[in-house]
């Protein structure tokens, strides 16, 4: 079975990301997780909404995003917001570097999810909006809703 074949079953969304950012590119990257992270995982406990990704040597790192304790965990729990490192090949790495120099750019992680048993996370390289793009973002969508109403 191929990676495209394998299910996808959604664990969070960033719904504010698309809100506050212009999404340019969008990449699937893996997570380093340890073990109660998972179990915490496919209960649905994380939020990625003050969430970021920050490069550092050359290595992706997902920063503020909360994965709670494991409830049924002990003292080798993991810590709720610690950095997670992001799996991705060495030249997208390299390559959204360069684009991140560029201004105004940011990476935000949009969505969190299971691919077969491994762990995915959806990023996007964003440019963040102004006050008055927002409004138009909210008038965009009213419209095209108005819309879908009367040709039906």
């Amino acid at each position: 079975m191929s990676d495209s074949e394998r299910p996808i079953r959604e664990v969070t969304r960033n719904r504010r990301a698309k809100y506050d950012f212009e999404i340019l590119e969008t990449l699937e990257v893996g997570v380093a997780l340890q073990g109660t992270e998972v179990k915490t995982l496919r209960a649905g406990e994380v939020s990625l909404g003050e969430a970021f990704v920050r490069i550092r040597n050359g290595q992706m790192w997902l920063e503020q995003a909360r994965i709670d304790e494991y409830r049924e965990g002990n003292r080798h729990n993991h810590d709720p917001s610690r950095p997670r490192r992001l799996l991705a090949h060495k030249r997208e790495i390299q390559r959204w570097a360069q684009r991140m120099k560029e201004k105004g750019l940011t990476i935000v992680p949009l969505s969190l999810y299971f691919r077969g048993r491994s762990v995915k996370l959806e990023i996007g390289l964003g440019k963040g909006r102004k006050r008055h793009d927002k409004r138009q973002v909210i008038k965009d969508r009213d419209n095209r809703r108005e819309l879908r109403k009367f040709t039906r």
